[in-house]
């Protein structure tokens, strides 16, 4: 056995540091606690209370083991429990702090950061309470022998703590000056100079943005989404596959812009820049001698920040109608060395309240959210003609069953917002993840085939085809009956028949009228969405015989990858101020629409078609009656992407079918009298 002198020498050694080090950790401990805010002076505060917290672990453990092997086989049950657990409790706030430094606190895991402030708690009051025995399970003689009960900790314990708090507090501020007088990070004016205020006073115009200080913001506050991957890769990884990071670089994007920068010069991107690529927008690139294909703005679109950054909806007719604020910073924000970029990190990771906060406002859950790029308009200054209205698709939403705002309702009558449908959880490992582990995901799935196939990123492709598919829109045929239909001429007791509807067929030689309805089942808005002047959906309408053979067709696709031209389209033809289609989408010449076919939320569109059998067809009919939906018309896709050979993928969104008997029509004879 080890010597008992030599035990409590070291144990002597110890404990005097152990508990000035223990104190100076609870105090800090409670200081950042229960003091709100993020200053710098507190941020330090945390950073010194992990100091301390490691150094406490690395003495502790030495201590308690040293502790154990000096005092085993005392018989003093009282004394010996309380120091058990006092030393169990200690080494559990130990490991929870050691998790939280490490992997950092996240909702699906806040108990082990509730349990680490509990346990800081119950580890001093069971340490009192040790001690306390302690000094009650002294001897006489030993209390008369040895005034001072605890030798360990003679000489001067609150002289050396008094010290060691003050030597901290001093190193919390001189760090804090220190920090002040560091050279700033960010230079929060426009990127071009001088700026090109060429729609009035307010910078941002005709985009409706605004900013919390009223003026620009360096593009580093807004991009740099590689940032947020460092902590939220899986997100991260989403998103750079979703339509939301390609919405600047997206090919067909950048033939319009760059068509709007020649045509109303380069302040007029900001239209549509808003949207597309807010940190052109807000960094004050998009002004004369700007540039759109900057880095950083052109391979972000729409940045985390972007989304993350708004705080506050101005209001819901959209073209960028929020207002940016960035969050609160943490030590070295935006710094671009390893060390502070490592130090700037672990403060999130040890007290992420204010990030959340910042980053996961209200807001964010909110549809109006959505409506700042989801709606839009166009006005006078803008377009020198007049305020028009175009896409809004919350509005769309507003007016349907999913918004729990209108009279009408499906079965299940639980309101829906976009987030639901474009941003659904799934199970995920993110420190954004729920107490079930559930996150939610960024890949925003839409109706958008055309970039992924022309990115060639299938998966996000598949995904898209998915989400079309998963009984969005139903189609169905009216199966026709004829009121003067009869099998045979034998009476039949009418209780066996169990239809009253009359069986459907036709003769050789007639002429069919079919009916087909499509139903916006559920689709939160109008369907189709969005661009609809660009977007293509249509029925396909197909008969054939018995045989296979062609009886008639609408709805094809030519040779030439164009859907024929007498097919049943949903979607919009925007006309110019003297008629003209606007088929480019150069919208700034667009002052309203000569046709218009959507759905909306919970409708039906109904149509027909007529064909004549001909007399030689072998029965029965087949007919089937598809809807089809294609991003991007064929025209607008091979100038935009300035390639005549692109074929976009078609999504067949729904399909149904129908047999049709033929019958042969018997010969009239007449009755001779």
């Amino acid at each position: 056995m080890s010597d008992p002198n030599n035990l409590m020498t070291a144990e002597r050694n110890l404990a005097k540091p152990l508990a000035v080090l223990t104190i100076a950790l609870v105090i800090s401990g409670y200081f950042s606690l229960f003091l709100p805010g993020l200053s710098v002076v507190e941020q330090w505060t945390y950073l010194l209370h992990l100091l301390l917290g490691i150094l406490v672990t690395l003495l502790l453990v030495p201590y308690i083991m040293i502790h154990f092997l000096r005092t085993l086989g005392l018989r003093r049950p009282w004394l010996s429990f309380s120091g058990l657990f006092s030393a169990l409790a200690f080494l559990a706030l130990a490991g929870s702090g050691i998790y939280i430094a490490v992997e950092g606190q996240s909702e699906a895991l806040y108990w082990i950061f509730s349990g680490h402030v509990w346990l800081a708690t119950i580890t001093l009051i069971l340490l009192a309470l040790h001690i306390v025995f302690h000094a009650l399970s002294l001897s006489d003689r030993r209390k008369k022998n040895e005034p001072n009960r605890f030798p360990s900790l003679s000489g001067g314990l609150f002289k050396i703590t008094s010290h060691l708090v003050m030597a901290g507090t001093l190193l919390v501020l001189l760090t804090t000056g220190l920090y002040q007088i560091r050279v700033k990070p960010f230079k929060d004016t426009s990127a071009i100079k001088p700026y090109d205020y060429a729609y009035g006073s307010h910078p941002f115009r005709p985009a409706q943005t605004e900013t919390s200080t009223g003026g620009f913001f360096d593009a580093k506050r807004l991009g740099n989404s590689e940032r947020c991957a460092t902590c939220h890769l899986e997100i991260a990884q989403q998103w750079k596959a979703s339509i939301h990071a390609q919405a600047g670089s997206d090919k067909t994007y950048q033939t319009n812009i760059k068509l709007l920068s020649e045509k109303k010069g380069m302040a007029a991107t900001r239209y549509c820049e808003g949207c597309h690529a807010p940190v052109a927008l807000l960094s004050g690139q998009l002004s004369k001698g700007g540039k759109l294909d900057t880095p950083g703005h052109l391979q972000e679109g729409v940045s985390c920040m972007s989304c993350h950054g708004i705080d506050r909806v101005e209001h819901v007719k959209g073209v960028a109608s929020y207002r940016f604020k960035p969050p609160e910073p943490y030590l070295f924000e935006g710094s671009q060395q390893a060390l502070p970029t490592f130090v700037h990190n672990l403060l999130i990771r040890l007290k992420p309240e204010q990030h959340k906060a910042d980053l996961s406002r209200q807001v964010l859950s909110t549809p109006e959210l959505c409506a700042t790029c989801h709606a839009q308009f166009m006005d006078k200054d803008f377009n020198d003609w007049g305020w028009v209205k175009m896409q809004d698709d919350y509005s769309a939403w507003l007016n349907s069953p999913y918004s729990g705002q209108t009279q009408q309702a499906f079965a299940n009558g639980r309101p829906r917002r976009c987030q639901d449908c474009h941003f659904p959880f799934e199970l995920g490992k993110d420190p954004s993840a729920n107490q079930d582990g559930f996150i939610k995901t960024h890949f925003t799935i839409g109706a958008n085939t055309a970039i992924p196939s022309v990115t060639q990123n299938q998966a996000q492709l598949e995904r898209t085809r998915g989400f079309l598919r998963a009984d969005q829109m139903r189609i169905s045929i009216d199966r026709p009956n004829r009121p003067d239909a009869t099998e045979n001429n034998q009476h039949i007791d009418p209780k066996l028949i169990k239809s009253t509807e009359a069986p459907g067929y036709f003769y050789l030689g007639e002429t069919v009228n079919i009916k087909v309805a499509v139903t916006n089942v559920q689709v939160g808005h109008a369907f189709p969405g969005g661009t609809t002047d660009i977007n293509e959906a249509w029925i396909q309408f197909l008969v054939k015989d018995g045989q296979g053979r062609k009886i008639y067709e609408s709805g094809y696709l030519k040779q030439d990858n164009n859907v024929e031209d007498n097919a049943y389209f949903y979607k919009s033809i925007p006309i110019d101020r003297i008629g003209n289609a606007v088929w480019r989408h150069d919208l700034f010449n667009m002052v309203g629409d000569s046709f218009k076919r959507i759905i909306p939320p919970g409708e039906t569109d109904i149509t027909s078609y007529s064909f004549k059998i001909p007399d030689d067809v072998k029965g029965p009919l087949i007919i089937s009656a598809s809807l089809n939906y294609r991003k991007l018309n064929n025209r607008y896709a091979k100038w935009a992407l300035k390639d005549d050979k692109v074929e976009l993928p078609v999504v067949e969104m729904a399909v149904a079918s129908l047999l049709l008997p033929i019958k042969i029509k018997p010969e009239v004879t007449a009755i001779e009298p």
